[in-house]
């Protein structure tokens, strides 16, 4: 697979080889030894996946520390506007976000180091998309940003948002627990 830098430190995109023949498709999105050779995180502890309709914007979701971890995302049906938000203090990409288009024919995945925020928007009528995560579900850690907060320009303007979603605070009110290593 080939491992695409971005602006911000240890968040990448991934680009697997795909192997497209007359049965369909095969798609490798992980590979320990890759991963490794690589520096990124190799143990998942919860692999999980979300259906959402066009127009839902989900996130900007993380879990602070202890149980703040590494996500890798794929998008197995459909498209979305995928965006991270850097929230690690001393980065110096502090606040910063960066957005890619996640399409299971693109087959591309984002790995998203702790420390950042998460959240994408539906752009195909569904879209299925599946995290793998380095922690366990905490509902005590588990926390996010307003959908708005920071620089992302969303390709829409009234998402549908969860209750939830709408009640997180700002980039600027937050205070961030998550240091820059």
């Amino acid at each position: 697979m080939d491992l695409i830098k971005t602006q911000i430190d240890g968040c990448f995109e991934l680009q697997p080889f795909i192997f497209d023949d007359a049965r369909g498709r095969f798609v490798k999105i992980f590979n320990e030894a890759e991963f490794k050779k690589n520096g990124l995180e190799t143990i998942f502890k919860e692999q999980y996946y979300s259906v959402s309709k066009k127009n839902v914007v989900r996130g900007m979701h993380f879990q602070k520390p202890p149980f703040d971890h590494v996500k890798l995302v794929c998008c197995l049906q459909g498209s979305v506007f995928d965006a991270v938000i850097d929230l690690r203090v001393g980065s110096p990409t502090y606040g910063k976000s960066i957005t890619f288009e996640l399409a299971a024919d693109k087959a591309n995945s984002i790995y998203i180091p702790k420390g950042m925020a998460h959240g994408f928007c539906t752009l195909s009528d569904e879209a299925i998309l599946m995290y793998n995560v380095s922690t366990v579900y905490s509902s005590e850690c588990d926390s996010g940003l307003l959908w708005n907060s920071g620089d992302i320009k969303w390709p829409i303007s009234d998402p549908l948002l969860s209750a939830r979603d709408q009640q997180f605070s700002s980039l600027e009110e937050f205070d961030s627990p998550f240091n820059y290593e």
